[in-house]
């Protein structure tokens, strides 16, 4: 629209955007974006971000953010590969509204798909994975965090959902729990419930948790509140495992200072070279 800009972004390298479509574990064709560093070159070995989106039913996109950055992320020397799994919008009704309810289901394995697709490449460090999110990305890391089988060397996770059971009785929003976990944990005869609290429970599998993690969450986050981080945190910290603990007292489930916002991509990066 403008030519406001041009002098700030001359000096500034963009980074190749390419689309995938890969074959989730259910034979569907799941599209997905990966981002390059800007000097991109196919005979070098990348460390790889598996970002988890969130929502869980909001569209993969790049928007101006203190957070999520696609381009910042890759212009550190990683590539980036972004899955429009199960629940996300633009692919049909069907694919929109399988998450709900099956949370830690085919949602996970579309992600699991989407890591085993990229480490084809052989521009692809097998050994240096990463998976970040946040919201129900964060839950996503939670998750994978349990059940990854030793493909990822570290994670991220912002504002994520680690324990449904006390998300349900401090989140402000019940309805959305109601829709996409099936309803209060205390109904025994509600199958889709009891399923999401068990078996779909990040807190259910603590006991497989070996790789670093980072956390990070805001004091003012009704939607996904802190005491969900501050349950995390302190499991992986017991468990020994390598973990840190971000706390915005002041911010809620985004980042909207941009302060905060410089001290979140700073310790974001620091994480990420420290342990990948």
């Amino acid at each position: 629209l403008s030519h406001f800009n041009d002098e700030a972004y001359k000096n500034i390298a963009t980074c190749p955007i390419k689309e995938r479509i890969i074959k989730t574990s259910d034979g569907k064709d799941m599209h997905a974006w990966v981002i390059y560093p800007p000097d991109f070159d196919p005979n070098k070995k990348y460390p790889t971000l598996l970002y988890c989106q969130g929502g869980p039913q909001s569209i993969v996109s790049q928007f101006y953010s203190f957070r999520w950055n696609f381009q910042l992320m890759a212009s550190q020397g990683y590539i980036v590969i972004a899955p429009n799994r199960r629940g996300l919008p633009g692919f049909g009704v069907e694919w929109n509204a399988q998450i709900s309810g099956d949370w830690g289901g085919q949602p996970m394995r579309d992600y699991l798909s989407a890591i085993d697709d990229i480490t084809k490449e052989p521009y692809v460090d097998k050994n240096r994975l990463g998976a970040v999110g946040a919201s129900y990305g964060g839950y996503s890391i939670y998750y994978l965090a349990g059940i990854h089988q030793k493909r990822f060397k570290s994670f991220i996770a912002h504002c994520g959902v680690f324990n449904l059971q006390s998300m349900y009785g401090t989140t402000e929003e019940l309805f959305f729990n109601n829709h996409e976990i099936g309803g209060p944990y205390w109904e025994k005869e509600n199958a889709v419930a009891q399923k999401s609290y068990k078996e779909f429970n990040p807190i259910e599998k603590i006991t497989e948790w070996d790789t670093p993690i980072l956390i990070i969450h805001g004091g003012k986050d009704y939607r996904v509140p802190e005491e969900q981080g501050f349950q995390a945190f302190t499991a992986a910290q017991l468990r020994g495992i390598k973990s840190e603990l971000l706390y915005f007292p002041d911010e809620n489930h985004w980042v909207l200072q941009p302060q905060n916002g410089l001290l979140w991509q700073r310790t974001f990066f620091k994480w990420l070279k420290e342990t990948l």
